[in-house]
């Protein structure tokens, strides 16, 4: 099977895989589209297979990365998703190999990748990155890593920012921040927002509209991440069912 560089001119005809299944999915594609035509200026690749199917990669060069990790002269994996039956046929590395040979073509010092240091949804699977040769360089949070292919030993090694560490907001309720980069976002946070009003807890969604924002945010993974009362939660776009269960079990969630 065949893969494809998609362009700003593609996106205008051509799916993009990322978002097929997400809820409200006009809204969804209408926004990453337009995000990924803008980060298509400032370097990003989004490399798929030819096939209506999730198996893609996306990355970009880490200083225009929406992520808190110092990184300069490496290419950030923003995201690499191999879904259902394309499993187990060699299409991660293929799409690995593609991003590799890119960063080398254009002499950068390797690749970061944000993990988790266990089995988490909507983070790459950990020890795909390790078996390929990614070490662990840095840690923060309740889980999160960085993962590094770094092939220029004398080059810094990349670390996650001091502001990324923080994992903590001084505002109360539930507060979510997020990019346009996940499409899946969209149809979670109007189930959120309805959930938390018929609890009566206050809800703000913060939608971080620039690299530099995003690069100061609380978190070290900026797609979505979301904070209770002031303290760090969970990066999962959780159903509407799981997301009420988890309130409702929390001091005063079921107020």
């Amino acid at each position: 099977m065949e893969f494809m560089t998609m362009t700003p001119e593609l996106l205008e005809t051509e799916h993009i895989c990322c978002a097929l299944g997400a809820k409200a999915y006009e809204e969804a594609v209408s926004g990453k589209k337009s995000w990924l035509k803008d980060r298509m200026a400032e370097g990003l690749v989004f490399y798929r297979l030819n096939e209506r199917a999730k198996v893609f990669i996306e990355y970009l060069p880490a200083e225009a990365a929406w992520v808190p990790v110092d990184a300069p002269n490496f290419m950030m994996i923003n995201c690499l998703w191999v879904s259902g039956k394309y499993k187990g046929q060699g299409y991660g590395r293929r799409l690995l190999e593609h991003c590799i040979e890119d960063a080398r073509n254009r002499g950068m010092d390797g690749i970061v990748h944000v993990l988790a240091g266990k089995k988490m949804p909507y983070l790459s699977e950990r020890k795909f990155f390790l078996h390929h040769g990614f070490r662990i360089v840095d840690e923060a949070g309740p889980y999160y890593e960085l993962a590094v292919l770094q092939w220029n030993d004398s080059a810094p090694q990349p670390l996650f920012r001091q502001e990324a560490r923080s994992l903590a907001v001084d505002q109360p309720g539930i507060v979510v921040y997020y990019t346009q980069q996940c499409p899946f976002a969209f149809g979670v946070l109007q189930e959120w927002r309805a959930a938390a009003a018929e609890r009566g807890i206050p809800f703000c969604a913060h939608l971080l509209n620039s690299r530099e924002e995003a690069q100061r945010a609380p978190v070290p993974w900026t797609t979505f991440a979301f904070f209770y009362n002031g303290k760090y939660v969970s990066h999962e776009m959780m159903s509407r069912g799981k997301f009420e269960r988890m309130l409702d079990g929390m001091p005063g969630g079921n107020q």
